[in-house]
């Protein structure tokens, strides 16, 4: 897999900002076929940090209705890389 398919983005909200400015980690969706061994090489890579561990977890998609049809979001992934040193601020590129 590519590096830059790996990671899709990140998760930018309340929690994962807390969660980056008291521990240092951070949260960021990743291709659902990723392993945590890809995503650490990937983070490494394209951040240019050191990465101490990586946790993963699955998010079901949400149920929506458009008018009288349900539909469901697609199910995505989502890593919290918690970074021996430095930072990631994603909030700079833009």
């Amino acid at each position: 897999m590519n590096k830059y398919s790996v990671i899709k983005g990140p998760c930018l909200t309340e929690k994962g900002d807390q969660l980056q400015e008291s521990f240092g980690k951070a949260v960021v969706k990743v291709d659902r076929k990723a392993n945590k061994v890809e995503i650490k090489e990937a983070v490494e890579q394209i951040f240019n940090v050191k990465v101490a561990t990586v946790r993963t977890s699955k998010v079901r998609g949400k149920l929506k209705r458009v008018g009288r049809h349900m539909g469901r979001t697609p199910d995505w992934k989502k890593a919290y890389i918690t970074l021996k040193e430095g930072k990631i601020n994603f909030l700079e590129e833009l």
